[in-house]
């Protein structure tokens, strides 16, 4: 690979509750599984890293115990965190509530991460630059890395993720303009365009960035769409037993800057990143996407298969 990904943030901590529903409101569930794992951008980071990119991690994290737990888990993955730990405080948390379906549900309380990036680096048309939407809701984070998108030469990655219809419009278009590859759900797709399915949604966000830019639409089972060249391709999904969808997205982002790092054509590297989806929802847990040999043995059993 000749490139990195420069993950712009942010880390956080995710508290992962198994519950047998939603509690209604004043309501109370009892939890059948509890655990504190290191998410947010970090399923990306280790997504990407796992698939074999050099991944720098340029977002913050705190001095507290939920900052030792991440910049812990970003050495475990062999991603390096570029900015020094910061002394205003800690890494935030979001409690994610997963249902028998495997839907989940967020409830999040920021920390540090949500801060400018101190420790982006600079960047090189090597490189893929990644942005997630929550940094966009952060007006000080948010002018800096438009800033940044638009002066880089890296392809940008931009996942909106789902609070899009927070984030000021003119902020958007900024950010679309400088945006190399779109990538999405299906839900947050519609709420950017009003469109009523994934195929015009993604068709209507190819026309909101520059000629040479991608759409992924991402639809669960269902695989995703993908705009580029003009083209407008539906890219089926494995079929797989779901326990979690938590993650899903990030493991699909995450794997697909990795194969395009790698040089792999577009085509092969949706199907990779569809296939490291799907493996990724079979796992409990945020940060589920397989590793390189993983997702290898994965596609030639489905292959065999």
């Amino acid at each position: 690979m000749t490139g990195r990904l420069v993950h712009s943030g942010q880390v956080l901590v995710d508290l992962v509750m198994r519950v047998p529903a939603l509690p209604p409101p004043g309501g109370d569930v009892l939890a059948t599984d509890t655990t504190m794992l290191p998410g947010g951008g970090f399923n990306v980071v280790a997504a990407a890293a796992r698939a074999g990119a050099e991944v720098l991690y340029a977002g913050g994290h705190g001095t507290g115990p939920h900052g030792d737990l991440v910049r812990a888990a970003l050495a475990a993955e062999g991603v390096t965190a570029t900015a020094p730990p910061d002394p205003g405080g800690d890494t935030g948390v979001c409690v994610t509530l997963v249902d028998p379906s495997g839907e989940r549900t967020f409830v999040t309380g920021s920390g540090v991460e949500t801060a400018p990036p101190a420790g982006l680096p600079a960047t090189t048309a090597d490189d893929v630059l990644y942005v997630s939407g929550y940094s966009l809701l952060v007006p000080d984070k948010a002018a800096s890395l438009v800033a940044a998108a638009e002066e880089s030469s890296a392809t940008v990655l931009l996942d909106p993720g789902p609070l899009v219809t927070d984030v000021p419009d003119a902020l958007w278009e900024r950010m679309l303009a400088a945006t190399g590859v779109l990538s999405t759900n299906a839900r947050e797709a519609r709420l950017l365009t009003g469109e009523p399915t994934a195929a015009c949604a993604a068709g209507a966000l190819a026309r909101r960035l520059r000629d040479d830019a991608a759409v992924v639409v991402r639809d669960g089972a269902a695989g995703c769409v993908v705009v580029r060249d003009g083209a407008v391709d539906a890219v089926p999904a494995p079929v797989v037993d779901a326990v979690d969808t938590n993650g899903a997205g990030d493991a699909h982002c995450g794997v697909l800057a990795a194969e395009l790092l790698s040089g792999t054509a577009w085509s092969e590297a949706v199907a990779r990143a569809g296939a490291a989806a799907a493996l990724a929802v079979t796992r409990y847990g945020p940060a589920t996407a397989p590793t390189r040999a993983e997702l290898d043995a994965f596609l030639a059993g489905a292959a065999a298969g």
